[in-house]
């Protein structure tokens, strides 16, 4: 479009200076215009930036037709190809789409018309050169305004573009993150599986050796004292390894499909187990569990929740601290768990972003951002809901809030569907048997 309007612009001028050929003085005069116009115009676009555009065609309309058409106008009496500028000033613009630009349009044009009439000139060109260039500046104002949506369209495009890839390379680390995790639970359950079996043999053959040296009625100080110290607490010490496996197995091999009752303190007390000799090494555990009544739902989904509360607390301190574990009832639905921990504390702006899938704080390669997402789902999934409340060099406090029956939509979810020509009974033993027929 430039280039055709500079052309027509070239153009005009050349039949100008026809229009007075012989008048050397004149055509000097204008064609000294014409390289000035010209240059002044190359410096104003030159020296705008694209973001200062508006300003640039507000010069450059302003100096075209108040300086050069006059200028123009008064050295060829107002001729016909003078006119022809006129409109190309409506013409060659980037837009007058706010109320200003279009009232500083009108208010040069009328001024130019104006002008020429003073000086003499018939008003029939004048007013229909007017009228013509209020119609091509509407047609190109009309074009931009299409220029604009469509670059809108395309932007809004290329944003949704963005996101869905966004959205796909997500879902796809997602996967190779759960792959991976799956694969490091069923590796867990089986080296589990495999000191089990051993720690059978030495528990057993132990206890038999203690029993049979107990029943000795005859034996050396040394021996008696082994018989009495040293055999139990090697015992003790083979039980809580044994435990210590069958809290690894369970946690590696998830729940089964249907609900069932289980104790939160009892829960509390494996995930401790599990991560109190490698997550907790040197900090102090101070525990507080309250009198509670049985819940339903996934217990190992529970002790995943207070697993990965643990270790986030143990590396919010970098090994070193106290962290404070705790249960309660509220009231005769719900249970409180609280774990608390004197490390560095959070930033509001990750305490916004904490539940976040992938979302960590840790250099690359040194955590995938589920753990606490993982926590979020589990929480919400079992009808409850966890709230964080922390400040940098603070400490953090994970407070749990959860109902000891999930709600029906949870239980529902959890239910076989029937298959036709066959019944199903829900058997529900415990102290929740008299709430769950109460529901029924």
């Amino acid at each position: 479009m430039d280039l055709f309007v500079l052309g027509l612009v070239v153009a005009a001028h050349v039949m100008a200076v026809i229009s007075i050929w012989g008048q050397w003085e004149r055509i000097g005069i204008i064609s000294a215009m014409f390289v000035g116009v010209a240059c002044i115009n190359f410096v104003i676009a030159r020296r705008f930036p694209a973001e200062r555009a508006r300003t640039a065609e507000a010069l450059r309309m302003t100096f075209n037709l108040l300086v050069s058409m006059p200028v123009y106008g008064h050295f060829t009496g107002w001729a016909l190809p003078v006119w022809i500028h006129l409109p190309l000033n409506s013409l060659w613009v980037g837009g007058f789409i706010d109320m200003w630009s279009r009232v500083r349009l009108m208010v040069l044009l009328l001024a130019v018309v104006g002008f020429a009439l003073f000086e003499g000139c018939p008003p029939v060109m004048p007013l229909t050169f007017l009228v013509m260039s209020v119609a091509l500046a509407g047609i190109s104002e009309a074009r931009i305004h299409l220029n604009q949506l469509t670059t809108n369209d395309l932007e809004q495009r290329n944003q949704e573009l963005a996101k869905a890839l966004a959205e796909l390379d997500l879902a796809h680390r997602r996967a190779r993150e759960q792959e991976r995790l799956s694969s490091l639970g069923m590796l867990a359950a089986g080296i589990a599986h495999e000191i089990n079996n051993p720690m059978s043999y030495v528990k057993s053959n132990i206890h038999t050796l203690h029993q049979e040296m107990k029943d000795q009625q005859e034996l050396p100080g040394p021996l008696r004292e082994y018989v009495t110290e040293v055999l139990p607490q090697t015992l003790d010490g083979i039980k809580r390894v044994c435990s210590i496996v069958a809290d690894l197995r369970r946690f590696a091999r998830g729940d089964p499909e249907a609900l069932v009752e289980y104790d939160l303190n009892e829960e509390v007390r494996a995930s401790l187990r599990i991560t109190r000799s490698r997550v907790l090494p040197e900090c102090d555990v101070v525990i507080e569990l309250g009198e509670l009544l049985p819940m339903l739902g996934h217990p190992r989904q529970i002790s995943q929740v207070v697993v990965n509360l643990l270790i986030n607390a143990a590396q919010a301190m970098k090994g070193r601290g106290t962290v404070y574990v705790s249960t309660r009832p509220d009231g005769e639905d719900d249970v409180v768990l609280t774990v608390r921990d004197t490390g560095v504390g959070m930033a509001p702006e990750v305490v916004a972003n904490l539940f976040q899938p992938f979302f960590t704080t840790k250099p690359a390669g040194e955590g995938t951002g589920l753990g606490l997402a993982v926590v979020h789902g589990i929480i919400t999934a079992h009808g409850g809901r966890i709230r964080v409340e922390s400040q940098p060099g603070e400490g953090s406090t994970f407070t749990v809030r959860l109902p000891r029956v999930p709600p029906m939509k949870f239980i529902a979810a959890q239910e076989v569907p029937e298959q036709p020509g066959t019944s199903t009974i829900h058997v529900f033993q415990g102290p929740l048997a008299r709430e769950r027929r109460e529901e029924g």
